[in-house]
């Protein structure tokens, strides 16, 4: 690997290399934003070439995915704290998005997770499997024992699917006026929770 760029400091593995990349490309998106954000941009803050970027990485969008993944860790860690003692999975469901929708709009590269906003950037935004199945990954540290509750893996990650189509819509929709989250929690117990209120095990008892 070249010696030029990287700040003089040139990494000591691709792990590191990389993590730098994600850090540089987080750097610009705080600068520029999602739709101004180029590959070109990212080399120049490393001080390296883009066939430097690209040996690691092969879009701009892979980049911003992982900036998004590592700041969405530490916000699902809130997101459980904010949870604990919500053992039944309709509330926890419910509560879970209320903090959502209430939370990531103040929180940036969370936005980016589920692409709000400039979804050309993206392509197919919340909708693809990655956030799909980021979303399910979240559902099993929620504190609900959804084995118990009749949710299998496969419910699971249909649970994800549509937790996150709609909390993508609610974030670049919002209601205006804003919605109370009293009204939100309403619109959800009513339409949402009922899914998971009958539990499908009563559905297998009679096997």
């Amino acid at each position: 690997m070249s010696h030029h760029g990287w700040g003089g400091r040139p990494p000591a593995s691709n792990a590191e290399a990389r993590q730098r990349i994600i850090d540089a490309t987080a750097r610009c998106l705080d600068r520029h934003g999602v739709a101004k954000t180029t590959l070109s941009d990212v080399a120049n803050e490393l001080g390296v070439t883009r066939q430097t970027v690209y040996r690691h990485f092969d879009r701009i969008s892979d980049i911003i995915g992982e900036v998004a993944a590592q700041g969405a860790e530490s916000f699902v860690d809130q997101l459980v704290a904010h949870l604990q003692g919500i053992t039944d999975p309709a509330e926890a469901v419910v509560e879970g998005m209320v903090f959502c929708v209430r939370t990531i709009p103040a929180e940036p590269r969370l936005s980016l997770l589920l692409q709000v906003g400039d979804s050309g950037a993206f392509g197919r935004g919340a909708t693809t499997g990655d956030t799909i199945a980021y979303g399910a990954q979240m559902l099993r540290r929620y504190p609900v024992d959804w084995e118990a509750a009749g949710v299998g893996e496969d419910d699971l990650n249909g649970l994800a699917e549509i937790i996150m189509r709609l909390l993508a819509s609610l974030l670049q929709h919002p209601s205006d006026p804003p919605q109370e989250d009293a009204q939100l929690r309403a619109l959800l117990n009513r339409w949402l929770a009922p899914a998971l209120s009958r539990s499908p095990a009563s559905l297998h008892a009679h096997h």
